[in-house]
């Protein structure tokens, strides 16, 4: 199949736009990890817990929503703002 000229810059115009998107996407990325966080506990709906607790070893495994010992990451000073969090385990 030959391409014409058309074809040709629309290929090479379509790559170009993707590998920008690509390259914008990974600064993102990066960005999102250096921001600070901090454990926010309380707060977890069942199942999306960051990491282990007393009751478990691993992250995605709360079994009711808002337990006290269960936490997220949230971005720094979040934590304060949200009814019902606390910032160290609460007994449950």
């Amino acid at each position: 199949m030959k391409f014409n000229r058309v074809a040709k810059t629309a290929v090479a115009t379509t790559g170009a736009v993707a590998f920008a998107m690509t390259v914008i996407s990974g600064t993102a990325v990066a960005q999102d990890k250096k921001a600070k966080k901090e454990k926010c506990y309380g707060i977890v709906a069942k199942g999306m817990n960051d990491c282990a607790t007393s009751t478990h070893s691993c992250a995605g495994q709360a079994k009711v929503d808002n337990h006290g010992e269960e936490w997220i990451y949230v971005a720094k000073g979040l934590c304060d703002r949200i009814a019902g969090s606390a910032k160290a385990p609460k007994k449950a």
